[in-house]
């Protein structure tokens, strides 16, 4: 498993009981390997978790070092093989078992990978496991070089899942390296049963493709992980932002150099994705965020990294910048775990089993604590629907034609046999009659279409400084005043959440709250009015 040091498998600092604790029951659910890694190359923040490995678990310490930039590059000054090399022996010194070198934007090339390989096997004892991407579709080359230089692992993806955004091609890397010296032999036409099998497999999740169709070097410039490139194009659409892709690419570029060129994987990469995609709604430049500073609403993760929440990057964080984004607020100096509170197992588990009920385990209340969102929408979802991870891949997703069948397994020897009949077409409030067979036995029930568009709600739009209005489009997930409150300047207002980014908006100046205009739950436009303010 992947481990983010002081972020868990979550994106904010955990208390170091936490995670202690989470690894602890990794361990005894299966997990043999721990890739610790810290999304800034921050080793003070990767210590608690390479010691509970090796105290609490039988499981391998993998410390990782990410890799970004371009080791050979003349005009690198900052992430140099002496940089590399450094981190390398910090890690063999806090006690790591092997080393792996994270490449999760494929920006290693197969020179630079022979170099760094041969050098860090020269400056540890230890053995080095190299990942990447292939998002430039030259990795099968970087891997080459790398296994030359005698490297001990590679990461790969079975042919029929691999490349692009994902890892290079399992089956044409066994078959390059036949007749190689340090060829390991594997069955090669086996592989390729498997992989034609779960390439047809793959039709079936469609939506959930990067878009690219072949390989790019732009990855060089824009530098995104390719774990990340995958879900910007559905956050980007989110907020009605799909049309302006390539330029949410640049000002991709442009925030990492805004923010010290600092390492992009998550959360530090989402962090930087955050950023890009809030400078593309709202049409701002980088010299904008300077000038206009003090009115504008940052996006929570944002402000997050710069109170150092996610830990201290190297070479220190861009001192006006941050200023400007925390509009006052100290950051924090040190690790963030220091500043946490120790989790109370025992009494937080019982008040969890008090809000979700008694069926719900130890590891719900894990997974509640990295991703209390998720659980929460999880938890609505299976008290709503049940179990619904019965239903097969193809009805799941895209439903039935009329005339399909399909079968439900709900336990063993209870099967539903579903066919659908007919669907009506929506009536003036959206709803449609679905007619269908259920065990032979028709029903018809009333389903509300929401791709039906039935009368649009035009909220009104913020008028000066008599309201306060949304910075971008979103769910108005979280209203922290009511009418009658009086509020400072700076003070948080409102949140507004899009596909995982919440903007916390804050109150440009000192007023009071006249009425909210919209409620909780509410989808809003970008400048509808959300809070009225009362004139003086």
């Amino acid at each position: 498993m992947l481990i983010r040091g002081s972020n868990a498998v979550g994106y904010s600092a955990y208390p170091d009981n936490l995670v202690e604790k989470f690894i602890e029951k990794s361990w005894e659910t299966g997990i043999d390997i721990f890739r610790i890694f810290d999304s800034l190359n921050w080793v003070e923040a990767m210590k608690i978790s390479i010691r509970a490995v090796r105290e609490r678990t039988g499981g391998i310490a993998e410390a990782a070092i990410c890799y970004t930039g371009d080791l050979l590059s003349p005009d690198n000054r900052k992430y140099t093989l002496q940089y590399y090399l450094d981190m390398a022996r910090q890690l063999e010194d806090e006690g790591a078992h092997m080393l792996a070198i994270k490449d999760m934007a494929g920006l290693l090339k197969p020179a630079a990978a022979e170099v760094l390989i041969r050098e860090m096997k020269k400056a540890v004892s230890l053995p080095i496991h190299l990942h990447t991407h292939d998002t430039a579709t030259i990795q099968a080359a970087t891997y080459l070089k790398a296994v030359e230089a005698d490297a001990d692992v590679i990461d790969l993806a079975l042919g029929g899942l691999s490349g692009l955004t994902s890892q290079p091609n399992f089956n044409s890397v066994v078959a390059m390296l036949q007749g190689h010296p340090r060829e390991l032999p594997i069955d090669l036409p086996s592989l390729n049963a498997y992989s034609n099998y779960w390439e047809d497999t793959r039709e079936w999740y469609y939506p959930f493709e990067s878009g690219l169709k072949t390989g790019t070097a732009e990855v060089y410039e824009h530098e995104i992980p390719g774990g990340q490139y995958s879900n910007l194009k559905p956050q980007a659409a989110s907020l009605g932002l799909e049309a302006r892709f390539e330029e949410m690419k640049k000002n991709y570029v442009l925030v990492n150099k805004l923010f010290g060129d600092i390492v992009k994987v998550t959360p530090s990469s989402k962090v930087v994705g955050d950023m890009a995609l809030f400078m593309t709604s709202n049409n701002l430049t980088p010299e904008d965020l300077f000038e206009k500073g003090k009115s504008l609403s940052f996006p929570e993760s944002v402000k997050s990294f710069f109170r150092g929440e996610l830990g201290q990057p190297y070479g220190g964080f861009p001192a006006e910048l941050q200023k400007i984004i925390l509009k006052g607020e100290k950051p924090i100096t040190g690790r963030p775990n220091e500043h946490l509170e120790p989790v109370d197992f025992d009494k937080e588990f019982n008040d969890f089993k008090g809000r979700f009920g008694d069926r719900v385990s130890f590891l719900d209340y894990l997974s509640c604590k990295m991703y209390p969102k998720v659980f929460e929408e999880f938890q609505a979802h299976r008290q709503q629907f049940s179990d619904v991870s019965v239903i097969q891949t193809c009805p799941f997703f895209y439903g039935l034609k009329p005339g399909e069948e399909t079968t439900v397994n709900l336990v063993d020897g209870k099967m539903l046999i579903i066919k659908l009949l007919f669907v009506a077409e929506p009536d003036e409030e959206g709803n449609r009659e679905a007619s269908f067979e259920l065990n032979g036995t028709t029903r018809t029930v009333e389903v509300r279409d929401k791709s039906v568009k039935v009368t649009k709600v035009a909220h009104r739009k913020a008028k000066g400084t008599s309201d306060i209005g949304a910075p971008l489009q979103g769910k108005l997930s979280k209203i922290m005043i009511k009418a009658g409150d009086e509020f400072k300047e700076d003070q948080p207002l409102f949140v507004i959440e899009a596909m995982k980014m919440e903007t916390i908006v804050s109150a440009p100046k000192a007023g009071k709250a006249k009425a909210i205009v919209l409620p909780e739950g509410e989808i809003v436009e970008q400048d509808d009015a959300v809070i009225e303010v009362e004139e003086k």
